[in-house]
């Protein structure tokens, strides 16, 4: 291999304080941290008392109904549809940052396999890394902002701003694919290696095992739920609002107000399990990446597995505490609270972790090809 092929690879496969890869990587964190905060702040001040103003709603809607008051019905679902946008704006931010951050994580570790020059990769992954940003911010506005002052109809500037995050992002992927194109068409002499990836440090391997696990265990709970809940709560939606128009239909208010609280134990049941399967592939998937990353976490071997200890243990105590929410209530939501908030503490620790990094790793890859 000539000399300006062995640097050209060099550069490619480094971690420079500025480069696309850090970036990615360092914005990717930052987007789940911000994320996951701003999930348990919403999580303990907002959640659970907006479920509470929407089953309050729904059941003044349906009383109002019974006595045929349909101005009132209508100004129930009015606050129905208002509780439910706060809310699913809030959700929408908390999952589009932290989805946003894993795939920024992913595009870190193809970084080196996108043939285009450093400049042109670090501008692509701050286009990236901006429109994940004016994307959950924009959704998080729209409540608030509405249509007040936009030129359109029906989107206001909130929503503008959030497609055009959305396009932003868009348009970096796009640019990633081109990229990874010209490589797979451009014949190499040999096959390449990301040696940088290939180093295993200390917490990688807990991390992997740990994060696989999870996966697993995600998946198990999936498959239960579809085997024995599925069908079963499919069934009980039915028959619930079949008994919630039957007693409208009869005029019986306590037929109504039982098949409320009866929907509402189900829609409970139904989150809880499909949250904790969810929470734990996203948490198991997000420790497998973490593993990769371990070389570039300027820490000590002893505070990596101990940062990669407490991640895995937030990690399964957040699905599985979320699991019991139904049958111990808060002091299970306290404890899932927890659990994030450990997962928070060890993304930050590996978070200032790799802003410490000054490029060992690389001078001694370096030093070895030379």
């Amino acid at each position: 291999m000539s000399t300006s092929i062995a640097s050209s690879q060099a550069s490619s496969f480094s971690f420079p304080p500025l480069g696309a890869r850090r970036l990615l990587l360092l914005g990717g964190l930052g987007l789940i941290l911000v994320g996951m905060i701003f999930g348990d702040i919403f999580a303990v001040f907002i959640l659970h008392q907006n479920a509470s103003s929407v089953g309050a709603s729904l059941v003044a809607a349906a009383h109002v109904a019974l006595d045929g008051d349909s101005a009132a019905v209508a100004r129930s679902f009015r606050d129905v549809g208002s509780f439910l946008e706060n809310r699913g704006t809030k959700v929408d931010t908390h999952v589009h940052m932290i989805g946003f951050g894993y795939l920024a994580l992913l595009l870190a570790v193809i970084e080196p396999w996108i043939a285009f020059s450093p400049t042109a990769k670090r501008r692509i992954a701050w286009l990236f890394l901006l429109g994940s940003w004016l994307l959950p911010i924009g959704v998080f506005l729209i409540h608030y902002v509405g249509l007040a002052g936009s030129p359109l109809k029906s989107i206001g500037w909130a929503s503008i701003f959030a497609d055009l995050g959305g396009l932003l992002v868009l348009i970096a992927l796009l640019a990633c694919l081109v990229g990874l194109w010209k490589r797979l068409r451009s014949p190499t002499p040999e096959p390449q290696t990301d040696s940088l990836m290939s180093a295993c440090a200390a917490g990688t391997p807990m991390l992997l095992t740990g994060g696989a696990l999870l996966v697993l265990l995600g998946f198990a709970s999936g498959a239960s739920y579809a085997a024995f809940d599925l069908y079963r709560h499919e069934a009980r939606d039915v028959a619930d609002l079949s008994d919630m128009a039957t007693g409208a239909a009869s005029m019986d208010a306590t037929g109504v107000d039982r098949a409320l609280g009866d929907y509402g134990q189900l829609q409970g049941d139904k989150a809880v399990k499909i949250a904790a399967h969810a929470h734990a592939i996203e948490f198991g998937i997000l420790a497998m990446l973490l593993g990769l990353f371990q070389p570039f976490v300027a820490l000590s071997n002893q505070w990596k597995r101990r940062w990669a200890a407490v991640l895995l243990l937030g990690s399964l105590m957040l699905p599985v505490c979320v699991f019991l929410e139904l049958p111990y209530g808060l002091l299970a939501g306290a404890f899932a609270d927890i659990g994030g908030l450990l997962v928070v503490f060890a993304l930050l620790a590996m978070w200032i972790g790799i802003l410490r990094y000054t490029g060992h790793l690389d001078a001694s890859i370096s030093e070895t090809r030379t």
